[in-house]
């Protein structure tokens, strides 16, 4: 017999990131150190809060199932936390607790949109975005987004295509660490409500603003879906904890597809975010660790012909384009790993059709192994 993979499941373009990470645990398996900052993964733990909750919910709960769309408790938690850091009031009704901003994705994608929707993506955009809705059979539209908007979308791109379905935007953004600014995303929060365009506004690295501040659409659009995690701010990223805002008419469709595919978020995660969100302090030092290694970041690649970087508002990425040194980023972050160590990833996982020209520079993790990274990709560009 002839067994073959499905077609939209051959069809899914891989994760680049994942594959770096891959050729470093190679590198790493040979007994070669590498320095790690290709994957948005904080260097730094969940907070000590979230790992005192989840010992003792360890020693002293059943930890089983909970209802699909988590526990209540850390539902009301997450509305108190919308009511102090944005001044927006949430039913805990609404907020439904994730696997992860993955799940959150594909929980949304599933409820809002049909098969041949149009959804709109900036290029460059996260590219599970593009994959998730492929692989959906969603079809996406990528518009070109450059240092004029921030790399994000405005509301006048709207105009430039018919028939849209969904939009969705990010802020801060990966990869670029872009910040739409509240004034541009409460217009395009209440042009796509007013158009029937359901937006999807990923604010997982809400928190890590270094320039500015950031909002939320939930302040702007009660059609939008809000899609946010623990993973980035809140440093738990292998948690697999995450959440979303979902508006009155998608709440039963994504109860039930939550039901269906993930049951419930895993218990003790659950427990640990609660406390997290009580960890301010110890977390806004992780923020502090990270803003140092961007100052670092900032100072020293321009030195090294590194100069064309987009505006880096937040998160904890750089996004840089380096067609004056290459014109293939793929072999040049090989390159880089092979005779280094130290690891970055092209931008072509982010924007397929031009990506070949930049890269991103994910900086969370520790600022010794960041200077050290520096170090060595100074010494190799200059015996290049």
């Amino acid at each position: 017999m002839n067994f073959a993979p499905s077609e939209r499941g051959a069809q899914i373009s891989p994760f680049l990131v994942m594959e770096v990470m891959s050729q470093a645990a190679e590198r790493i398996a040979e007994g070669k150190d590498v320095l790690h900052l290709e994957v948005g993964q904080p260097g730094t733990p969940a907070p000590q809060g979230a790992l005192a909750a989840a010992k003792q919910a360890i020693d002293a709960q059943v930890l089983g199932y909970t209802v699909a769309l988590g526990n209540y408790s850390l539902r009301e938690r997450l509305a108190k936390h919308y009511a102090d850091w944005y001044g927006v009031s949430v039913d805990p009704a609404h907020i439904a607790i994730t696997t992860g901003s993955s799940a959150g994705f594909t929980l949304s994608f599933l409820a809002a949109f049909n098969p041949g929707d149009k959804v709109l993506l900036t290029d460059p955009s996260y590219p599970c975005y593009r994959n998730i809705l492929g692989a959906l059979g969603i079809e996406v539209v990528r518009i070109p987004a450059g240092a004029d908007t921030r790399y994000q979308i405005d509301a006048d791109m709207l105009d430039e295509i018919p028939d849209l379905a969904g939009v969705v935007c990010a802020s801060p953004s990966n990869p670029t660490g872009c910040v739409l600014p509240d004034s541009d995303l409460k217009r395009l929060a209440i042009a796509c409500h007013e158009r029937g365009i359901r937006l999807i506004s990923d604010e997982i690295y809400h928190g890590l603003v270094y320039q500015g501040t950031v909002g939320t659409a939930a302040a702007y659009s009660p059609s939008a879906v809000i899609i946010n995690s623990f993973s980035k701010y809140f440093s738990m990223t292998g948690w697999r904890i995450g959440w979303l805002l979902m508006p009155e008419d998608l709440r039963a469709s994504i109860e039930r597809l939550a039901a269906n595919f993930f049951i419930s978020a895993p218990g003790v995660s659950q427990t640990a975010a609660a406390a997290a969100l009580d960890c301010l302090p110890e977390l806004e030092g992780n923020k502090a660790s990270y803003a140092k290694n961007r100052a670092l970041l900032l100072d020293r690649l321009p030195k090294m012909g590194i100069d064309n970087i987009a505006p880096p508002d937040g998160a904890f990425y750089l996004y840089a384009d380096i067609s004056n040194l290459t014109n293939d980023t793929t072999a040049f972050c090989r390159s880089l790993l092979a005779d280094t160590g130290v690891a970055i990833t092209s931008g072509l996982d982010f924007a397929p059709d031009h990506g070949n020209r930049t890269i991103r520079i994910s900086y969370c993790g520790q600022y010794a192994d960041t200077l050290e990274a520096v170090d060595r990709m100074e010494n190799w560009l200059q015996s290049r």
